[in-house]
């Protein structure tokens, strides 16, 4: 231990957040990014928390298993290069996680002060050593990596595309990465609202990954502007990081109601408004009309079903709008909702009222929504995945009044129809089928006559990884998954 920390630092020194833009602003309007950043001092004092634990659980509830520890004490000693040099050797977009990942469920929910003391800030301060890093020119060394002349084409520009990218790239492999739209960053991108993840975060990892050599084609679909056909030509191996972009539909009669929405076109739509993307002329993402159109939201009243993230995006967002009351209505308790438990009390502080045990029945309306009929809920019997069914409760209907309602009751895959004509299998659900991971992060794998080769689909030169190997997921997953799916090319490419 170094003899200059103080022992006692996580006891003397509070654990702290960065500072936060003012609520009358958020009410008001201001999408800039909820949370500031530390300054030097700030990021050394809590790094500084860090107990340093011989088996550290935070590292372990990471998906990708960072080395937290490591790099906080490195950020404590003010090296900062090395310690965003050592954030990347297991996370390809660790500015991204630090700020979208639900550090409460993950990390900081396994620090050891964090029964009592309050854990270590460890997102904020991963945000700081590699923003400040990245500002200060610092950039990942490749000066060691020589080309191997191999090629691999990347389909999908979203967290596990980008990683995948990152890690072939190191290999000395080079990438290229194809995507629909006009952007990278996939959902995080065009899914996540600004006030939790600037876009600025994310034209900077471009230019970090066009300076280690990835290409980017944008604007390119896979099966209408070329083919996989012709990947397999050009390119050694094909990744595949589509994403997860069906919304579950809940059935409810109503839903073809205007002013009726879907999540992803509402926050795709606002987004690109907020940021002064030209909307009429954009690609539409996939499976939404070109002509969706967006209420104004000032003075309404807004309704979201749903408790994930998504729903926290859509309130929030809602918030932003104008809206006169937001309402999210779920159907289990508050302690089962899936949602990050910090986004749930950014929003209660923003205004929003929360429903729980609330199971959504029909929307009600004429030609534009009027309301939601709802029952209440109790817990029965647990899923199949362990989590308590919600049972309505007989004779417990009412109606929530509703001038818009959002519907965020999370995203499936949507296979493209090229996949199964080039014999790539998938689940059941749609999910495309891969071999089994060695860390295990992922679910439902198939066997092959090669294990120990990540995330290969049915086809031997196509692998996969992301949401439309597990379903929607964290960020930090997806990465995972693509950092893991490279590491199995780089297998099957270079032995």
């Amino acid at each position: 231990m170094d003899s200059n920390k103080p022992v006692f630092a996580f006891r003397d020194t509070p654990r702290q957040m960065p500072a936060r833009i003012p609520l009358e602003l958020r009410q008001g309007g201001d999408w800039g990014e909820l949370y500031g950043r530390f300054g030097e001092a700030e990021a050394k004092h809590q790094s500084g928390r860090c107990l340093d634990c011989g088996n550290p659980y935070c590292a372990w509830k990471c998906p990708l298993h960072n080395y937290i520890p490591r790099w906080l004490e490195l950020a404590r000693e003010g090296r900062v290069h090395e310690a965003a040099a050592l954030a990347h050797e297991t996370n390809p977009l660790p500015e991204v996680c630090g700020r979208v990942c639900p550090q409460d469920r993950l990390c900081e929910g396994s620090c050891t002060l964090n029964d009592g003391f309050g854990a270590v800030t460890i997102g904020a301060v991963e945000k700081y050593i590699v923003d400040r890093a990245l500002s200060e020119g610092w950039r990942p060394d490749l000066s060691r990596v020589a080309a191997t002349g191999k090629r691999v084409a990347v389909i999908g520009a979203g967290p596990a595309g980008l990683s995948c990218a990152d890690r072939l790239a190191r290999a000395g492999i080079e990438a290229t990465v194809f995507d629909r739209y006009e952007q990278i960053g996939g959902l995080l991108h065009f899914g996540i609202p600004s006030f939790k993840l600037e876009k600025s975060v994310l034209a900077t990892r471009r230019e970090v990954l066009e300076g280690m050599g990835v290409q980017f084609r944008l604007g390119v679909e896979i099966g209408r502007d070329v083919s996989l056909d012709a990947l397999l030509v050009e390119f050694d191996a094909v990744f595949l990081g589509l994403g997860s972009y069906r919304y579950t539909d809940g059935g409810l009669p109503g839903q073809d109601l205007k002013h009726v929405l879907p999540a992803l076109p509402f926050l795709v739509h606002n987004g690109r408004l907020v940021h002064g993307d030209d909307a009429a002329h954009a690609k539409p993402i996939a499976g939404w009309e070109d002509h969706i159109a967006l209420p104004d939201l000032r003075g309404k009243r807004v309704v979201v079903l749903g408790g994930g993230d998504t729903g926290m995006d859509c309130v929030r967002s809602a918030v932003r709008l104008g809206a006169a009351r937001v309402t999210c209505a779920y159907r289990r308790d508050e302690a089962n909702m899936p949602g990050s438990v910090r986004e749930v009390a950014n929003a209660r502080e923003e205004g929003v009222q929360f429903l729980f045990n609330r199971q959504p029945l029909e929307l009600i309306g004429d030609e534009a929504v009027t309301g939601v009929r709802v029952a209440e809920t109790r817990l029965g019997e647990p899923d199949a995945r362990g989590r308590r069914n919600a049972e309505a409760v007989p004779g417990s209907e009412s109606v929530l009044a509703a001038d818009v309602v959002i519907i965020a009751f999370g995203f499936q895959p949507d296979p493209p129809a090229w996949l199964s004509a080039h014999g790539i299998a998938l689940e059941d659900n749609g999910r495309i089928r891969v071999t089994q991971a060695a860390g295990g992060c992922s679910s439902r794998r198939r066997g092959n006559a090669d294990d120990s080769v990540p995330y290969q689909t049915s086809h031997p030169r196509v692998f996969a990884g992301g949401d439309g190997v597990r379903g929607a997921d964290l960020v930090v997953t997806a990465a995972y998954e693509g950092r893991e799916a490279a590491a199995g090319i780089v297998k099957l490419l270079l032995g």
